[in-house]
């Protein structure tokens, strides 16, 4: 099937603005300079609304069609994450400690470069809401969103996002009905014993011992406690204690951890796995514990009706979708947002890039195209564009 590629005359101004977000990152709600931009762009595209301020600094774009009908929304992600770049590149960031190491500058510019097209055609019917979201990166704000009333303020029925995959090929799309990314969830624990001499154990209770145990006994909850057919990571990945020197055992050792689900149930069940263990332990063992759970992002769960939609525009825009994809054990949160409302989220190829979150990633610009056409063929086949009125921007 031949790739519907309705941007690569559009493709010289998508990078200039992918470069300068690329240059200018900023970091979960602090995003002034960020949404600025956006809505600025926004309105020179001619939205008829573009609101500001929905969870403290996203944006909302409005763009109504020929007439009444559905309203469906499109969501990007805005923000930075804490890394300090190595990639060298001539538009490298310009803060020293950030940069777009997660690729939400390509996001942006994804849904930007749709919103132009659809803002300048309007062949539609009903309303597509354009969703610039701030803090994915760990503060909530698909959440923050949801509860300022991004949904009911505009009725959106159903919602889409993408991320790009470093891995896949450029181009290539890959989605999965239900769970397609992971819940997770934070821990600390805190064990107290009693600390002295390290050459008179017999006299204290010792928390190294007790948190080795811990972390031993652990191992079991998704090992010997989840089905093997369902999918669950466990893992502590932090230790310290109070002690000042070699030879003192430590009164207090501290552990934190995260936990990785794809259902709900699982996730409830590994919560009181874990508190049930670690109290277990500590107990046999005379020390006191505390756990402090943390609930995070949900699992991302897609509908099943809609990943249809996502899958039929995808295979309208490129040959290579993989409609079966394995599920992700890292979390978005775009979940929230999914559990409001019907939706789909589908992964698109960055080709073999660095990781996400590592110093020397950064989005291949030639990923635009694809995800920018996808967005809008999502927003034409949901709300009823003719195929025969439908125009490459290409022959235009």
């Amino acid at each position: 099937m031949p790739i519907r590629n309705r941007f690569s005359e559009m493709l010289p101004e998508m990078t200039a603005w992918r470069h300068d977000f690329h240059e200018h990152p900023e970091l979960l709600y602090d995003l002034p300079r960020t949404s600025a931009r956006v809505a600025d762009l926004l309105r020179g595209f001619g939205c008829d609304e573009v609101v500001t301020g929905i969870a403290q600094t996203g944006v909302v774009g409005v763009i109504r069609g020929r007439g009444p009908g559905r309203v469906v929304g499109l969501r990007a992600d805005m923000d930075a994450l804490p890394i300090g770049e190595t990639t060298g590149r001539a538009y490298a960031s310009h803060t020293p400690g950030r940069m777009h190491a997660c690729g939400h500058d390509g996001h942006m510019t994804m849904l930007l470069g749709a919103a132009k097209y659809l803002a300048g055609t309007r062949n539609f019917d009903g309303t597509v809401v354009v969703i610039f979201q701030p803090a994915e990166e760990g503060g909530g704000g698909g959440l923050a969103m949801v509860q300022d009333g991004l949904f009911a303020r505009w009725n959106i029925q159903e919602v889409y996002g993408m991320h790009n995959h470093p891995g896949l090929p450029v181009g290539h799309f890959a989605i999965r009905p239900g769970a397609i990314m992971a819940s997770a969830d934070s821990f600390e624990i805190v064990l107290t014993g009693k600390g002295g001499h390290a050459a008179r154990p017999h006299l204290c209770v010792d928390t190294m011992v007790v948190a080795a145990q811990v972390i031993t006994a652990l191992q079991t909850v998704v090992s010997r406690g989840v089905d093997p057919m369902e999918q669950a990571v466990l893992s502590v990945s932090t230790i310290t204690t109070d002690s000042p020197a070699y030879n003192v055992l430590p009164q207090v050792v501290r552990m934190s951890g995260t936990a990785r689900t794809m259902s709900e149930s699982v996730r409830g069940f590994i919560e009181t796995r874990v508190k049930e263990i670690v109290t277990g332990v500590a107990t046999a063992l005379q020390a006191q514990a505390e756990v402090i759970w943390q609930s995070g992002y949900p699992v991302t769960v897609n509908g099943a009706a809609e990943t249809d939609h996502a899958i039929a525009a995808a295979r309208a825009v490129s040959a290579d979708v993989d409609a079966d994809v394995a599920p992700q054990m890292a979390a978005e949160d775009f979940s929230y947002m999914l559990r409001e409302c019907p939706g789909a989220y589908i992964l698109l190829g960055n080709g073999a890039s660095a990781p996400v979150h590592h110093p020397d990633y950064d989005f291949d610009d030639a990923a635009l195209p694809f995800g920018a056409s996808w967005y809008v063929e999502i927003a034409e086949n949901r709300l009823g564009a003719p195929e025969g009125d439908r125009h490459d921007l290409q022959s235009r």
